[in-house]
């Protein structure tokens, strides 16, 4: 009875039996994050789509191009004094934005620039809370593998102690089969977690940048650093930080940068031009300089220009209410994912505390009864599979506490752990 005492501990005390060799470099929970930063070609390409849209603002703040215009007789048909007309023409004319409103079309290309930015990095935000929910899945589904093992070894014994005691006439038959039975049952599990092991290494390393088929290697044991952080203080760091309320923000300004545009429309912008002529007759280069200034009227246009008017302000209450959506959607998915951290945290304190303790006690307990003759060897099966659930469970409890802590930041848009790297503001 002793060897089956011994066994009882071996579900939760037997250590992983490897050959002695060189550990290699562990990826950490950052690390992970950090590359999946660097090394993600969609976030490069948002980012490249951000660099391009900072280029408009110096492109619509530009003055018009400057015009020239030459001209020279190419035949006369008519018999006219020598100096009677000029034979070459020369003019320079520019357009003076006396109204300003290229500078507020600079702005509203700002504003218009920082919403493509805001979007590139909610697409890091989410990139970095899908590379470290990945890492937690992947230490959860390593975990489970080397669970399984144990629990197969375990079994093993068992069911050859069963059959041991069996063939001594100790023992019926149904118990041997039931513990055959159970060890198949682990046999064909472990496909299916190798299974998931490659998927989330394969996950992982595409959102990384990797070959998909690279080794990942060992990871980390350390989980996020979280702290509780006040309902209102998260609540403000939501509204400044979250990208999709920044970007409300963004196209708000950018409207409202349309409309003064659409305002200033009512100001026309002289074009003030010099015009230099050169008489055949004459000896000097220029014969005369004239000087000129033009404009458009948009009085005598006014319903046009009143009509733009009022598809700018309309705009721009358009803008003022999606910001007020964007908040409160901010606020909604703060409360939900807030309840998902508290539900994972108190998950994986139940799992590792009060519901651990009490499947290791009924372990013992079936064991007892067992030795004594009171319980069946299906009993004391039934509360060493009992007591492996609750250990994947609590493993799983983990990793899900990892990953909600993972969505929280990508929902607030800014760090909560010292594992966090976001990318600075421009």
């Amino acid at each position: 009875m002793k060897f089956f005492c011994v066994l009882s501990f071996v579900i939760i005390s037997i250590p992983a039996a490897w050959p002695d060799e060189i550990p290699p470099a562990r990826l950490t929970l950052a690390a992970a994050g950090n590359a999946a930063l660097a090394g993600n070609p969609a976030i490069r390409e948002a980012l490249a789509r951000w660099s391009a849209a900072r280029e408009r603002a110096a492109q619509a703040g530009a003055w018009d191009d400057l015009q020239v215009s030459a001209m020279s007789r190419a035949a006369r048909f008519v018999a006219v004094p020598r100096n009677g007309f000029a034979d070459q023409t020369l003019s320079l004319s520019q357009v003076i934005p006396i109204s300003g409103r290229n500078l507020w079309r600079a702005r509203a290309a700002d504003a218009e620039a920082l919403m493509v930015y805001e979007d590139a990095r909610r697409l890091e935000l989410d990139v970095l809370a899908r590379a470290r929910a990945a890492y937690d899945r992947l230490a959860d589904a390593r975990a489970q593998v080397e669970l399984n093992r144990r629990s197969l070894v375990l079994l093993k014994h068992i069911a050859e102690a069963s059959r041991l005691r069996y063939e001594a006439g100790a023992q019926g038959l149904a118990d041997v089969l039931a513990a055959e039975t159970e060890a198949g049952k682990l046999l064909e599990m472990a496909r299916d977690l190798d299974k998931s092991v490659a998927a989330q290494e394969s996950e992982l390393n595409v959102l990384m940048g990797r070959d998909a088929f690279e080794p990942v290697g060992a990871l980390d044991d350390a989980e996020p650093d979280w702290a509780p952080i006040p309902v209102e203080r998260l609540r403000s760091l939501t509204l400044a930080n979250r990208p999709e309320v920044r970007s409300a923000e963004d196209r708000l300004e950018a409207e409202r940068a349309r409309l003064e545009v659409a305002r200033r429309a009512w100001i026309p912008d002289p074009a003030v031009s010099i015009e230099g002529q050169r008489y055949n007759g004459a000896g000097q280069g220029v014969s005369e300089v004239d000087a000129g200034v033009s404009f458009n009227i948009p009085w005598s246009n006014g319903p046009k220009y009143a009509a733009a008017t009022r598809e700018a302000a309309a705009n721009v209450a358009a803008a003022a209410a999606a910001l007020d959506a964007s908040r409160q959607e901010a606020m909604g998915l703060l409360r939900n994912a807030l309840e998902a951290v508290e539900a994972a945290g108190h998950h994986r304190h139940l799992a590792a505390g009060a519901l651990l303790t009490q499947a290791s006690e009924s372990l013992k307990a079936s064991e007892t009864g067992y030795e004594a003759g009171k319980a069946s060897l299906a009993d004391w099966i039934a509360a060493a599979r009992t007591a492996l659930d609750v250990e994947s469970m609590q493993q799983e409890a983990a990793g899900n506490y990892g990953a909600a802590v993972a969505e929280l930041e990508a929902v607030v848009g800014a760090p909560l752990t010292q594992i966090s790297n976001p990318r600075q503001d421009p």
